[in-house]
Parts: structure tokens; sequence; C-alpha cells
């Protein structure tokens, strides 16, 4: 892959939030889509971090309430019926192995929303959400703690970035329901 390829990449993996619901993600690419985080650096290499897979619609029913949506769009409560995610996959800790993942959880939830987004999915991970409840929904062993969730589906909006200013990082949304990212600019990355 060249750089070009992979910045082009990068520049559609966004956070989708709204998705065509009909449209499912099936177990297969799922777990393909999960795979992928065995390719991934891990500190110690430990690999503790593990992967449920919410794919019957039933199930994504019963994942979605538990959720928290777009914090910075506080007039949105989420995704009305039919803008759903089709699937999830929820990021796990195995406690048995360590209480801290280091920056495992990051490298492989970036691997995972990459591999969707080059399959034409679109992906939103959320950490706000009821770890209890979806423990006990998704019949997690008790060692088994739900860290994150990354939410998938066919993508059902527009997701525009462009640059930050006077530095606020809240995202929005217009009239015509463009969701809006500001980012900073390398200049402003840069220490040196």
């Amino acid at each position: 892959m060249e750089f070009k390829e992979l910045k082009e990449l990068l520049e559609r993996n966004r956070s989708y939030r709204r998705f065509k619901q009909e449209e499912r993600i099936s177990r297969e690419i799922l777990a393909e889509l999960a795979s992928l985080a065995c390719l991934c650096a891990s500190g110690r290499n430990l690999q503790p971090l593990k992967y449920r897979l919410v794919e019957e619609a039933g199930e994504c029913d019963s994942v979605f309430p538990l959720l928290g949506w777009a914090g910075y769009l506080a007039d949105w409560c989420g995704p009305a019926e039919g803008e759903r995610p089709a699937a999830y996959i929820v990021q796990c800790l195995d406690r048995g192995l360590t209480s801290d993942p280091m920056c495992d959880e990051g490298l492989q939830l970036e691997a995972i929303t990459l591999g969707a987004v080059s399959r034409g999915f679109g992906s939103c991970i959320v950490k706000s959400f009821d770890r209890k409840e979806l423990a006990r929904i998704l019949e997690l062993p008790e060692d088994i703690e739900p860290r994150h969730v990354i939410a998938l589906g066919v993508p059902a909006e527009e997701v525009r970035l462009e640059p930050m200013k006077d530095g606020d990082c809240r995202y929005w949304r217009d009239e015509r329901g463009i969701h809006h990212v500001p980012k900073r600019g390398a200049c402003e990355i840069l220490l040196n």
C-alpha cells in the first residue's frame, strides 16, 4: 500500500453514527475484522484483548439502548430505528491475564475500523455504555470486561473533515445533516 492510499483510507475512517440498518453484516465478516487484532503489536506481547461478535438483529436490539451517542450533539439521542448499527464488535479485556492492556486497545480498534472501511462499512467506537448490563446480556464470563463497543454498518450519513478553528474540537451537524469534524493540522501537532 502506498502512503497516498493509507492517507485516503484514514480519511474515510470516520465515526459514523447513522447506518443502513437493514444491510446486515455476516458473522464471517465480523470475525475477519476482529482477526485483524491478531496482527497488531501488543504491550509485553500479552495479547489480553478478546472480542464478542454481535450480528443477530435481536441481540443488536438489546445492545443498542446501552450505548451513549455523540456527546457534543446534546439534542440528539442517537440513531433512529432504521439508522442503527447492523452489528457490533465488543472489545473486552481478559482480566485473568492483566488489568492493564497498555496501548493494545487503540492499536486494535484502529486496525478493525480500518478493515471495516476497506470493506465498505462505517464504524463508531463507543466508550460510553452500561458495562455491567452489556456483560450480563452478552453472557460474558466474570473475568471478561467489556471496554469498547464498535458499532458497524453501511454508512447512512456524510462525514466531512475540516480545519479546526480557534481550538474548538466539537463536531456538529449542519441543516442538511452532514456531520462536520474539525481536525488540527500537522503544523499544530508537530513540536519542532
